[in-house]
């Protein structure tokens, strides 16, 4: 006999687990995971910040709606801790700077002196101004994954880990799913697999969105007691970053280098990169690496997430792309991709919002 569900999750990261518990309590919800343990791949080695202004228009707007969820109270642990983010820029990347003000007015405009007064590491001869944003904090993703994966097995949503998903037919109605020990059917199959989304997209014989997989770099470095209070400190290009993190410093080089959907290594070159970006502005000395890792972050062509079903056929829904803005965004894009999903009334979001997310866009 065949298990039926009303809808069937393909991947257990930081969207299928938001997406499943929003969804498990009108419906009956099954998640398939690949590995043995949710989270593994981009989720699990996410730089951890909430940053209602990074990224494009779609995904600050999805990220301030995820707001109001990470500051409750209500949470087993606090979510989320306050850091303030910093903007930086040379002389030459003064322009950069003013594009970002103008479209972003609520960021407070700092000139050299009071830029390096918030990160006395930064060269007051390199540093030209900065951009202050006061309402980011660091996550706590464990803690966010958890509670989320918490909330949807207590509304009786079940998850299938070591659940590689092999075939995806489409007949009467239904989808069926089957892999290695697997074998189940559902009306609605959501393709929530992060670098393997477009994997997903053709098993079920469709064609790629043109979602690609991009490395990024991250390294803990040696800290000190001072660097605590410092800011996430971004240059305002993206050409790197580093914040304090539980008593060292985290620092990437921001690298986007496409990859194959892959169990993603670090390395030697992109470490390198990073610590000499960082150090061509700031005196931070680095005597050795105390980890270094990478993950992938997954961009359609315009970077906006996509979120919706696929016009192509029937019942195939969407919640990829979310580059990397997916936990910082996830209460948000998991409340508008279950409107989308039972074709609810998409309250709070315009036409357009629901027009930039939409795969027919890709096509």
């Amino acid at each position: 006999m065949i298990n039926r569900y009303d809808v069937v999750i393909i991947g257990g990261g930081i969207a299928g687990a938001s997406l499943g518990a929003e969804l498990a309590a009108q419906a009956s919800v099954l998640i398939l995971e690949q590995e043995k343990n949710p989270g593994m791949h981009s989720t699990g080695r996410s730089a951890a910040y909430y940053a209602p202004s990074y990224g494009n228009d779609v995904v600050r707007q999805l990220t301030r709606n995820s707001d109001d969820y990470y500051r409750r109270t209500d949470h087993e642990v606090p979510l989320i801790h306050d850091r303030d983010a910093l903007f930086i820029g040379t002389q030459s990347q003064i322009s950069s700077l003013d594009a970002m003000a103008q479209d972003q007015p609520e960021l407070r405009r700092l000139s050299a002196a009071e830029t390096c007064h918030i990160v006395p590491a930064l060269k007051s001869e390199v540093i030209a101004a900065g951009l202050l944003d006061t309402v980011g904090g660091d996550l706590d993703v464990d803690a966010i994954l958890q509670g989320y994966l918490r909330t949807f097995k207590q509304q009786a949503g079940e998850m299938k880990t070591s659940a590689q998903v092999r075939e995806l037919d489409h007949s009467g109605g239904m989808w069926r799913v089957r892999g290695s020990e697997l074998d189940v059917e559902a009306p609605i199959v959501i393709n929530a697999a992060g670098a393997w989304a477009d994997t997903i997209a053709g098993l079920a014989n469709l064609a790629p969105l043109g979602l690609v997989p991009k490395r990024r770099t991250a390294v803990l470095v040696d800290g000190d007691e001072d660097w605590n209070h410092w800011p996430l400190t971004i240059d305002i290009d993206e050409g790197f970053y580093f914040k304090p993190d539980a008593g060292q410093l985290l620092i990437s080089p921001a690298d986007e280098t496409p990859s194959e959907p892959c169990d993603a290594q670090p390395e030697e070159f992109d470490i390198a990169v990073a610590i000499d970006r960082v150090q061509k502005v700031a005196n931070i000395p680095v005597k050795r690496i105390n980890h270094k890792w990478a993950g992938l972050r997954t961009f359609a062509p315009d970077k906006s997430f996509v979120i919706g079903f696929d016009p192509r056929t029937t019942g195939f829904f969407w919640c990829a792309g979310q580059g990397g803005y997916g936990v910082q965004s996830a209460p948000g894009v998991a409340s508008l991709a279950s409107q989308l999903c039972l074709e609810q009334k998409t309250s709070g979001h315009s036409d357009l919002l629901l027009e930039q997310v939409a795969p027919d866009r890709l096509l």
